[in-house]
Protein backbone atom coordinates (compact mmCIF):
# COMPACT_ATOMS: atom_id res chain seq x y z
CA UNK A 1 0.00 0.00 0.00
CA UNK A 2 1.36 3.43 -0.95
CA UNK A 3 1.31 5.95 1.91
CA UNK A 4 3.54 8.68 0.50
CA UNK A 5 4.20 10.13 -2.96
CA UNK A 6 7.24 12.36 -3.38
CA UNK A 7 7.33 14.72 -6.34
CA UNK A 8 10.12 16.53 -8.09
CA UNK A 9 9.12 20.14 -8.79
CA UNK A 10 10.53 21.54 -12.06
CA UNK A 11 9.27 19.48 -14.97
CA UNK A 12 7.03 17.35 -12.76
CA UNK A 13 4.68 19.52 -10.70
CA UNK A 14 5.38 22.82 -12.43
CA UNK A 15 6.38 23.81 -15.94
CA UNK A 16 9.06 26.31 -14.97
CA UNK A 17 11.26 26.16 -18.05
CA UNK A 18 10.29 29.54 -19.53
CA UNK A 19 11.03 31.48 -16.35
CA UNK A 20 14.28 29.61 -15.77
CA UNK A 21 15.40 30.19 -19.36
CA UNK A 22 14.48 33.86 -19.41
CA UNK A 23 16.16 34.59 -16.09
CA UNK A 24 19.31 32.71 -17.04
CA UNK A 25 19.48 34.45 -20.40
CA UNK A 26 19.01 37.78 -18.66
CA UNK A 27 22.09 37.31 -16.48
CA UNK A 28 24.11 35.80 -19.34
CA UNK A 29 23.37 38.79 -21.54
CA UNK A 30 24.04 41.21 -18.67
CA UNK A 31 27.54 39.78 -18.28
CA UNK A 32 28.27 39.52 -22.00
CA UNK A 33 27.84 35.78 -22.53
CA UNK A 34 25.84 34.02 -25.28
CA UNK A 35 22.22 33.10 -24.56
CA UNK A 36 20.32 29.90 -25.38
CA UNK A 37 16.95 28.87 -26.77
CA UNK A 38 14.35 27.86 -24.21
CA UNK A 39 14.36 24.26 -25.49
CA UNK A 40 18.06 23.91 -24.65
CA UNK A 41 17.35 24.57 -20.98
CA UNK A 42 15.45 21.29 -20.69
CA UNK A 43 18.84 19.60 -20.72
CA UNK A 44 20.57 22.17 -18.53
CA UNK A 45 18.24 21.93 -15.53
CA UNK A 46 17.86 19.15 -12.98
CA UNK A 47 20.94 19.39 -10.77
CA UNK A 48 20.39 22.75 -9.09
CA UNK A 49 21.23 26.36 -9.89
CA UNK A 50 25.01 26.04 -9.55
CA UNK A 51 25.18 23.20 -12.07
CA UNK A 52 22.76 25.03 -14.38
CA UNK A 53 25.12 27.99 -14.50
CA UNK A 54 28.15 25.74 -14.89
CA UNK A 55 26.50 24.25 -17.97
CA UNK A 56 25.75 27.56 -19.67
CA UNK A 57 28.92 29.47 -18.77
CA UNK A 58 32.47 29.05 -20.10
CA UNK A 59 34.60 26.68 -18.04
CA UNK A 60 37.41 29.19 -17.57
CA UNK A 61 35.56 32.05 -15.86
CA UNK A 62 36.81 33.08 -12.43
CA UNK A 63 35.12 32.07 -9.22
CA UNK A 64 34.44 35.74 -8.49
CA UNK A 65 32.61 36.26 -11.78
CA UNK A 66 30.70 33.02 -11.35
CA UNK A 67 29.52 33.98 -7.87
CA UNK A 68 28.42 37.40 -9.09
CA UNK A 69 26.36 35.80 -11.86
CA UNK A 70 24.90 33.34 -9.36
CA UNK A 71 23.82 36.19 -7.08
CA UNK A 72 22.34 38.08 -10.03
CA UNK A 73 20.41 35.01 -11.13
CA UNK A 74 18.98 34.38 -7.66
CA UNK A 75 17.88 38.00 -7.33
CA UNK A 76 16.27 38.10 -10.78
CA UNK A 77 14.62 34.69 -10.47
CA UNK A 78 13.18 35.53 -7.06
CA UNK A 79 11.30 38.40 -8.72
CA UNK A 80 10.29 36.57 -11.92
CA UNK A 81 9.89 32.93 -10.82
CA UNK A 82 6.09 33.03 -11.28
CA UNK A 83 5.83 35.04 -14.52
CA UNK A 84 5.17 32.13 -16.89
CA UNK A 85 5.31 29.13 -14.55
CA UNK A 86 2.16 26.98 -14.37
CA UNK A 87 1.17 23.57 -12.97
CA UNK A 88 0.99 20.80 -15.56
CA UNK A 89 -2.49 19.98 -16.81
CA UNK A 90 -4.26 17.60 -14.47
CA UNK A 91 -1.68 17.94 -11.71
CA UNK A 92 -3.75 19.89 -9.19
CA UNK A 93 -6.70 17.52 -9.66
CA UNK A 94 -4.43 14.50 -9.20
CA UNK A 95 -2.92 15.88 -6.02
CA UNK A 96 -6.35 16.70 -4.61
CA UNK A 97 -7.61 13.18 -5.32
CA UNK A 98 -4.60 11.60 -3.63
CA UNK A 99 -4.99 13.91 -0.67
CA UNK A 100 -8.65 12.94 -0.34
CA UNK A 101 -7.56 9.30 -0.35
CA UNK A 102 -5.25 9.84 2.58
CA UNK A 103 -1.99 9.75 0.62
CA UNK A 104 0.77 11.92 2.07
CA UNK A 105 2.36 14.29 -0.46
CA UNK A 106 5.87 15.71 -0.44
CA UNK A 107 8.32 17.59 -2.67
CA UNK A 108 12.01 16.86 -3.23
CA UNK A 109 13.69 19.34 -5.55
CA UNK A 110 17.11 20.80 -6.24
CA UNK A 111 15.53 24.26 -6.61
CA UNK A 112 16.75 26.54 -3.79
CA UNK A 113 14.75 25.81 -0.66
CA UNK A 114 13.97 29.46 0.13
CA UNK A 115 12.01 29.82 -3.13
CA UNK A 116 9.61 26.99 -2.38
CA UNK A 117 7.06 28.43 0.11
CA UNK A 118 5.88 31.13 -2.32
CA UNK A 119 5.64 28.69 -5.23
CA UNK A 120 3.72 26.05 -3.29
CA UNK A 121 1.27 28.60 -1.88
CA UNK A 122 0.74 30.28 -5.24
CA UNK A 123 0.18 27.18 -7.35
CA UNK A 124 -1.06 24.54 -4.89
CA UNK A 125 -3.05 26.38 -2.19
CA UNK A 126 -5.41 23.43 -1.68
CA UNK A 127 -2.65 20.93 -0.93
CA UNK A 128 -1.37 20.24 2.58
CA UNK A 129 2.18 19.07 1.93
CA UNK A 130 3.61 16.62 4.45
CA UNK A 131 7.12 17.90 3.69
CA UNK A 132 8.77 20.19 1.13
CA UNK A 133 12.54 20.24 0.72
CA UNK A 134 14.76 21.97 -1.80
CA UNK A 135 18.44 22.66 -2.21
CA UNK A 136 20.00 23.73 1.10
CA UNK A 137 23.46 24.89 2.06
CA UNK A 138 25.79 22.04 3.04
CA UNK A 139 23.17 19.37 2.21
CA UNK A 140 23.95 17.21 -0.85
CA UNK A 141 21.50 17.61 -3.74
CA UNK A 142 19.78 14.90 -5.76
CA UNK A 143 20.66 12.23 -6.78
CA UNK A 144 22.02 11.94 -3.25
CA UNK A 145 19.11 10.38 -1.29
CA UNK A 146 19.50 12.65 1.75
CA UNK A 147 16.50 14.73 0.69
CA UNK A 148 14.31 11.61 0.77
CA UNK A 149 15.61 10.69 4.21
CA UNK A 150 14.87 14.22 5.43
CA UNK A 151 11.30 13.92 4.17
CA UNK A 152 10.87 10.55 5.90
CA UNK A 153 12.36 11.82 9.15
CA UNK A 154 10.07 14.85 9.09
CA UNK A 155 6.95 12.79 8.48
CA UNK A 156 7.78 9.95 10.86
CA UNK A 157 8.69 12.30 13.69
CA UNK A 158 5.37 14.09 13.33
CA UNK A 159 2.98 11.27 12.45
CA UNK A 160 4.17 8.49 14.73
CA UNK A 161 0.93 6.55 14.42
CA UNK A 162 1.33 6.33 10.65
CA UNK A 163 5.01 5.65 10.07
CA UNK A 164 6.10 5.40 6.45
CA UNK A 165 8.59 2.81 5.21
CA UNK A 166 10.54 2.94 1.96
CA UNK A 167 8.38 0.19 0.41
CA UNK A 168 5.33 2.46 0.85
CA UNK A 169 6.69 5.38 -1.19
CA UNK A 170 6.56 6.42 -4.84
CA UNK A 171 8.95 9.00 -6.28
CA UNK A 172 7.70 10.91 -9.35
CA UNK A 173 10.14 12.84 -11.52
CA UNK A 174 11.00 13.72 -15.10
CA UNK A 175 14.79 13.21 -15.23
CA UNK A 176 17.45 10.57 -14.73
CA UNK A 177 18.48 12.50 -11.61
CA UNK A 178 15.08 11.78 -10.08
CA UNK A 179 15.20 8.10 -10.99
CA UNK A 180 18.70 7.82 -9.53
CA UNK A 181 17.56 9.58 -6.35
CA UNK A 182 14.75 7.07 -5.90
CA UNK A 183 17.08 4.18 -6.64
CA UNK A 184 19.60 5.45 -4.11
CA UNK A 185 16.83 5.70 -1.51
CA UNK A 186 15.49 2.24 -2.46
CA UNK A 187 12.02 3.47 -3.35
CA UNK A 188 9.80 2.93 -6.41
CA UNK A 189 10.34 5.41 -9.24
CA UNK A 190 7.88 6.82 -11.77
CA UNK A 191 9.03 8.71 -14.87
CA UNK A 192 6.91 11.67 -15.98
CA UNK A 193 6.84 12.08 -19.76
CA UNK A 194 5.21 15.51 -19.61
CA UNK A 195 8.42 17.03 -18.22
CA UNK A 196 11.76 18.11 -19.63
CA UNK A 197 13.43 14.82 -20.63
CA UNK A 198 12.82 11.87 -22.91
CA UNK A 199 11.30 8.43 -22.46
CA UNK A 200 14.66 6.93 -23.40
CA UNK A 201 16.41 8.76 -20.57
CA UNK A 202 13.82 7.61 -18.04
CA UNK A 203 13.98 4.01 -19.26
CA UNK A 204 17.77 3.97 -19.17
CA UNK A 205 17.64 5.37 -15.64
CA UNK A 206 15.50 2.42 -14.52
CA UNK A 207 12.04 3.91 -14.09
CA UNK A 208 9.62 1.32 -12.69
CA UNK A 209 6.71 3.06 -14.42
CA UNK A 210 6.55 5.68 -17.15
CA UNK A 211 3.37 7.72 -17.43
CA UNK A 212 2.13 10.31 -19.94
CA UNK A 213 -0.11 12.43 -17.71
CA UNK A 214 -0.54 13.03 -13.97
CA UNK A 215 -3.93 11.33 -13.72
CA UNK A 216 -2.28 7.98 -14.48
CA UNK A 217 -0.79 8.14 -10.98
CA UNK A 218 -4.23 7.44 -9.53
CA UNK A 219 -4.28 4.02 -11.21
CA UNK A 220 -0.83 3.13 -9.89
CA UNK A 221 -1.51 3.95 -6.24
Amino acid sequence: MIKLVIFDLDGTLLNTINDIAECTNFVLQKHGFPIYEVEAYKNFVGNGVVVLLERVLPKDISETVFNTILQDFMHHYEIHKEDKTIPYEGMVETLEEMQKGGILLAVATNKPHDLLPALMQRFFPSIKWAAVFGGRKDIPVKPNPQIVYDILNTINSRVVACRVSTNEILFVGDTAVDMETAKNADIAKIGALWGFRTKEELENAGADYIIENPLELLRII
